[in-house]
């Protein structure tokens, strides 16, 4: 039985979330620039941040893979050409590969950068071992496989494939209600592309029926008794199912979300980090860990949990049809950027905060309000999770403040124990 153990491949929408995948466990991180990719909406890379992540990456063991996946009309052309030669010259670093879907993308990465490793995307709707075999004889390395297929699907492709050529498949994530994600709603309801990286989510919205001779009269559309949301899948979730994931032979576990937060990506990560490891430590060390997997998983947004395609065809308790919110358990606060002990300060600063000599401080740049008194918690990278009271909150200037109500602002926090640089801070949604 072929067991290799699966790259652990998760998403970035900026460099700080890189930075935060790389420390909770990626194995390599997927990156956008500031075009052609499939998320327009995400903060996505400049060429600056890019070369920072790839060396940020490349220090830690982790490879950085860029996106390049749009479905690509003339005019994206001649682009996508000198996009690529910047990729190719990119310094100090490169990138370790390109994930491209459209054929004539393919075509000139490989002319203008031909030692290039290229993974085809799922939009390039890979369904069976001959499309795997095509996309093998035109020099790519890996291909990502089609939601729509079962593991047994995913085995067969296995056996029919050269032994070094890699399979990537999703494993966590939100699900898109079109085949291989190849959506027309959203371009035909507001003149945004998905396939070009600009996707509203119409899945995600409330339908209803208007006859044409009784205009204005909306009439509610019924799957069943429950609602109207009929295209509103629940996410992908397969942390139960890891064995089986590396038992049908794939190479890297790929995790949806490149429009995520921190909190959403370090608490991903760190889960499957551990449960990958557990399996390959031995079955029974993953088994006895379900539960802090599950309970784990469930700390980020997330709209109800499915196997997708894996064990079969989805039926109707795989939508959600009375909301499209998210389950939210956790709010995140803030990144640890450094610490730093009283005396890094001035006199006139340690003054006006009145901390006393013994003071360790951490330093963030807050997301979400939090206040003094409070009882937050220390998410670490090894997989611990630490209660602590926040007991101090000073500006950049020492002036001590309640609470930060201010989204983006610099602070330092002083903590009943101090947390280490790149902890995550988050506080529970239902924390009083």
């Amino acid at each position: 039985m072929r067991l290799r153990k699966p790259e652990l491949l998760i998403p970035a929408s900026s460099l700080e979330v890189l930075k935060t995948a790389v420390i909770f466990g990626a194995d390599a991180v997927y990156i956008g620039g500031e075009a052609f990719g499939l998320r327009a909406k995400a903060k996505n890379f400049s060429p600056q941040e890019m070369a920072e992540g790839i060396v940020f990456a490349h220090a830690n063991g982790v490879k950085v893979y860029v996106t390049a996946n749009i479905l690509a009309h003339n005019y994206d052309l001649e682009g996508a050409r000198n996009y690529f030669e910047e990729l190719k010259n990119m310094q100090p670093e490169t990138a370790d590969a390109l994930i491209i879907s459209d054929p004539g993308m393919f075509t000139i990465a490989k002319e203008v950068w031909p030692e290039v490793e290229i993974h085809i995307s799922t939009q390039a709707n890979n369904t069976n071992y001959q499309t795997y075999l095509f996309w093998w004889k035109q020099g790519a390395k890996r291909v990502v496989s089609a939601r729509e297929l079962s593991l047994g699907e995913i085995k067969t492709i296995r056996e029919h494939i050269p032994e070094e050529m890699e399979i990537e498949s999703f494993v966590h994530g939100a699900m898109c209600i079109s085949y291989s994600g190849r959506c027309l709603l959203s371009n035909y309801f507001t003149g945004r592309d998905a396939n070009h990286g600009a996707c509203t989510h119409p899945c995600r919205w409330k339908y209803a029926v208007v006859e044409e001779t009784r205009p204005g009269e909306y009439m509610p559309v019924y799957e069943n008794e429950r609602g109207t949301y009929i295209f509103n899948s629940k996410d992908l979730c397969m942390i139960e199912h890891i064995p089986e994931l590396v038992e049908a032979g794939i190479d890297s576990l790929k995790i949806e979300g490149r429009m995520k937060t921190a909190l959403y990506v370090a608490t991903v990560a760190r889960t499957y980090r551990k449960a990958i490891d557990d399996f390959f430590e031995s079955e029974e060390a993953y088994r006895a860990n379900m539960d802090w997997y599950k309970a784990e998983i469930s700390k980020c947004t997330y709209r109800q949990f499915t196997t997708g395609f894996y064990f079969g065809k989805p039926d109707e308790n795989t939508q959600i049809y009375d909301s499209n919110t998210y389950v939210n358990e956790y709010i995140y606060l803030g990144i640890v950027e450094e610490n730093a002990g009283v005396s890094a300060f001035d006199a006139a600063w340690v003054a006006k905060s009145a901390l006393g000599a013994e003071a360790q401080l951490a330093r963030i740049e807050q997301r979400n309000k939090f206040s003094v008194g409070e009882t937050i918690e220390i998410m670490k990278p090894d997989g611990s999770n630490i209660e602590v009271t926040v007991e101090g909150i000073y500006t950049e200037t020492g002036e001590a403040v309640d609470s930060a109500p201010h989204p983006k602002q610099l602070l330092w926090v002083k903590l009943s124990e101090a947390p280490e640089k790149y902890d995550l801070l988050r506080r529970s949604n239902t924390a009083q």
